[in-house]
């Protein structure tokens, strides 16, 4: 199915010439300081400090049956337990799905309608209920979606915009209500193919993946406003059709799945300006056709799903260097064809969509190791061609 999607969307670009000329001129005036934001593992501690811990939820965005499947982690287990009314509707191709960091609102890239799905999360259930006016116009082809982590902002990447280029989107987030307004200036250019959307757990630059130039546009985030502007020396290289991204949780390393050279680049980045600096040693081998990498909340490991090879690799993270070294045992057995991967937030559990097959695998890590052992259950039931996934944070 993605298959299609890939041979589909690449011959949508190359008859569309580059303007990221007129882009050139942004520049770094006016950004704002960002306050800053406890990272995951401070989040996690002051949640279980609170009186009321709730679950944490999985959501998965299913493009070919156009909803979103959503369940609840046991945090014990792991185990998925469907959310009541699962599966919810979406607009039409479903790719990508972001939650903001209260676990409030979630967002989902609709990449055949143009637009972008908002739904209010019940914090109990896991419930999705559609936002007022949702959903929210996006360019075309959107196929990424990510939410900024002061959950002021949500950003999309769009394979072309309405004036026949590559894009970002930017939105501003209404804190009651969830809707969506389009921030000044939005879209900004982007290399060819923008494939997804990554934001700093810090939250001040954006990444995205560019599939057909073969790198990585870095962006500065403007605090006050939610405006883009190009990091210095951006676009940054990647190795063969860069498909996603992950910011490791202090700010220090920026890895990227390439799926046409079957490795993951890693990069050291620069907390001030966001320049992207190759790590020694990078890229590092992956499966066939890497497509999603996670980190962990412990910044220990990182997982990345192998598309063509059906399984998923594992590293130990040097939180020093930034090095990859592959887990004993790696790779991991998964589904058919697995696309979106994602780590629980209190880094104990991995999920992986598994395209092909139409479920999610869900993997115990272990803390010393790094090495994953199905959960028991696994895989669970999903929607058809599931595709990207989120995990919220118990709050």
């Amino acid at each position: 199915m993605r298959q299609t999607y890939l041979v589909v969307r690449t011959l949508s670009v190359l008859g569309i010439a580059t303007t990221l000329a007129a882009c050139s001129g942004f520049g770094y005036s006016g950004i704002t300081p960002r306050v800053a934001i406890p990272d995951v593992q401070t989040r996690l501690e002051q949640s279980a400090a609170g009186p009321h811990v709730l679950h944490a939820h999985v959501y998965v965005a299913n493009v070919g049956s156009n909803n979103i499947s959503a369940y609840t982690i046991n945090a014990t287990s792991g185990a998925l337990t469907k959310v009541a009314g699962s599966p919810f509707g979406a607009g039409t191709a479903p790719l990508s799905v972001a939650v903001d960091p209260k676990g409030t609102f979630a967002y989902v890239a609709n990449d055949s309608s143009n637009n972008v799905s908002a739904y209010t999360i019940n914090a109990t259930s896991g419930k999705l209920t559609p936002v007022a006016g949702s959903p929210f116009a996006a360019g075309l082809l959107p196929s990424g979606v990510a939410v900024d982590p002061n959950g002021k902002y949500a950003y999309v990447t769009n394979s072309a915009d309405n004036g026949g280029g590559n894009s970002v989107w930017g939105y501003t987030i209404n804190a009651s209500s969830g809707a969506l307004t389009p921030v000044s200036g939005s879209p900004w250019g982007t290399d060819q193919e923008p494939y997804a959307v990554a934001i700093d757990p810090k939250g001040k630059f954006v990444f995205v993946p560019n599939f057909i130039s073969g790198d990585v546009s870095a962006y500065i985030i403007n605090a006050a406003t939610g405006g883009l502007f190009f990091v210095a020396g951006s676009p940054f290289k990647s190795g063969g059709d860069p498909t996603a991204v992950a910011v490791e949780p202090k700010n220090k390393f920026v890895y990227v799945a390439n799926f046409g050279s079957n490795n993951v680049s890693a990069y050291s980045l620069n907390a001030t300006s966001g320049k992207l600096t190759p790590v020694a040693g990078s890229p590092f081998g992956a499966g066939s056709n890497p497509y999603g990498v996670a980190i962990t909340s412990t910044r220990k490991f990182a997982y990345v799903a192998n598309y063509g090879s059906n399984n998923v690799s594992a590293y130990s993270l040097n939180a020093t260097s930034g090095k990859l070294t592959p887990v004993a045992g790696s790779p991991f057995g998964a589904g058919s064809q697995p696309i979106g991967v994602a780590v629980d937030s209190t880094g104990k559990f991995v999920y992986v969509a598994n395209h092909g097959s139409a479920n999610i695998s869900a993997y115990r890590i272990n803390a010393t190791s790094g090495k994953l052992t199905p959960v028991v259950g696994s895989p669970f039931a999903a929607g058809t061609s599931p595709y990207g996934l989120a995990v919220t944070l118990p709050q």
